[in-house]
């Protein structure tokens, strides 16, 4: 099994259950697609990369997934919100990945940039997961 894809579930899971992400963006914006996001606002669980984690076992793998914010604001004060609000839920005790354990999850790093019309602003969050097979 490809486990980004697992990874991707338990996220938008979490996401979607944290009250403190929803008030923000609702549960039904946080998506995986390859249309245009709602630019003003939403998460889209995007691009990643997995691969075989240190070592010669072939069960476990690192996972990279980014999340990338959409607001309609000037600034950037509300994608810098929903990015707290992001990595409060994900570091809020273990996710459970379907068919895995995960031995860590962390923010690799938090990007925010600027739309040069001014209109939108647009946040990525980087995880590192590390995820062991579960038999």
């Amino acid at each position: 099994m490809e486990p980004s894809l697992p990874l991707q579930a338990a996220i938008r899971a979490r996401l979607i259950a944290t009250s403190a992400v929803t008030s923000i963006i609702p549960a039904s914006a946080i998506v995986d697609r390859n249309a245009t996001p709602a630019l003003d606002h939403s998460i889209v669980i995007g691009d990643g990369i997995s691969g075989p984690d240190d070592g010669v076992a072939r069960n476990r793998h690192m996972v990279v997934a980014d999340l990338h914010i959409w607001r309609k604001e000037a600034g950037v004060v509300g994608a810098k919100q929903v990015a707290g609000a992001i990595r409060a839920a994900l570091m809020d005790g273990p996710l459970p990945v379907a068919g895995f354990h995960v031995a860590d999850l962390r923010i690799a790093s938090t990007r925010f940039l600027r739309d040069p019309g001014g209109a939108h602003s647009h946040g990525v969050v980087s995880l590192e997961a590390r995820l062991v097979e579960i038999d």
